[in-house]
């Protein structure tokens, strides 16, 4: 299971209400991005909420592609996301503090942890063939992105 299947929305009750229809409580499922981001669910939205679903949009819903939001970029966004927190020293507790902060989602800690711990053993994986390979520059690239999320 994915990371972005364990993102879920803050105040997911209240939200609900405002809209008056309940919604998802994952934050990438397509229901809560359908109602969220199409026709007036955006009008519903209290000020401070409707700011944070906008960045949330603007951030990880903006691309090109044809089948958007469908596509999985957002979900590989949100992942980068998470990765570039860590990378700048946050801890999982943190980086549910900031996530929330910054877009009215969250995730238990021991998930973040998980992603974080799987994202260094698939960078390891990658160093590792990279060896094999003798492709040195990835080799080292591997390991410069490991020791930046291992801290």
């Amino acid at each position: 299971m994915a990371i972005t299947d364990k993102i879920y929305v803050k105040n997911h009750r209240q939200i609900s209400s405002q809209l008056e229809t309940n919604i998802p409580k994952g934050a990438f499922k397509g229901a809560t991005l359908d109602i969220l981001f199409q026709g007036d669910g955006m009008q519903k939205l209290d000020g401070a909420t409707r700011d944070r679903v906008l960045d949330f949009a603007e951030d990880f819903l903006d691309c090109d592609c044809q089948s958007n939001p469908y596509c999985g970029c957002p979900e590989r966004k949100f992942m980068r996301y998470l990765l570039e927190l860590r990378e700048g020293g946050l801890g999982p507790d943190a980086i549910v503090d900031v996530m929330s902060d910054d877009y009215m989602v969250y995730a238990y800690s021991g998930d973040v942890l998980s992603f974080l711990d799987n994202s260094v053993r698939t960078l390891e994986a990658v160093e590792e063939l990279a060896n094999v390979e003798n492709d040195h520059e990835a080799e080292e690239q591997a390991r410069r992105k490991k020791r930046s999320l291992s801290g």
